[in-house]
């Protein structure tokens, strides 16, 4: 039985690094989706940081990245590391992508600016 969603993508992808974890049930890649849907940030960024730990390595299928870099997103907007590195993977992963990957740049830029704009004394 997994605990975490690592261990749970982990069983239904492999990774590249570790062996997957003894399993007595069968995974799809369904019932890993539904799980990643309602994950909150810190679970998804464990996920990808252990399968994936140079962004363009790991098992998981570029799908599921993107799908997890999109819920991350929505949980996180106004962070631009996340938000550059979203852009990054999309890039690494194929050129369908580069327009929004090119948006995610321009998002990451104009929330960097932001935090170094003087605010109101």
């Amino acid at each position: 039985m997994h605990t975490t969603l690592t261990e749970h993508a982990r069983c239904v992808f492999g990774d590249e690094y570790r062996p997957a974890p003894p399993c007595d049930r069968e995974h799809d890649e369904g019932s890993f989706v539904e799980l990643l849907t309602f994950a909150d940030a810190g679970e998804i960024l464990a996920m990808l940081r252990e399968l994936c730990p140079q962004l363009a390595d790991g098992y998981l299928p570029v799908r599921i990245r993107n799908l997890a870099y999109g819920l991350l997103l929505l949980q996180r907007p106004e962070d631009p590391g996340l938000t550059r590195e979203a852009a990054l993977s999309l890039h690494l992963h194929g050129p369908d992508w580069d327009g929004i990957a090119a948006e995610l740049h321009a998002r990451a830029d104009a929330l960097e600016a932001a935090e170094h704009r003087p605010g109101p004394e």
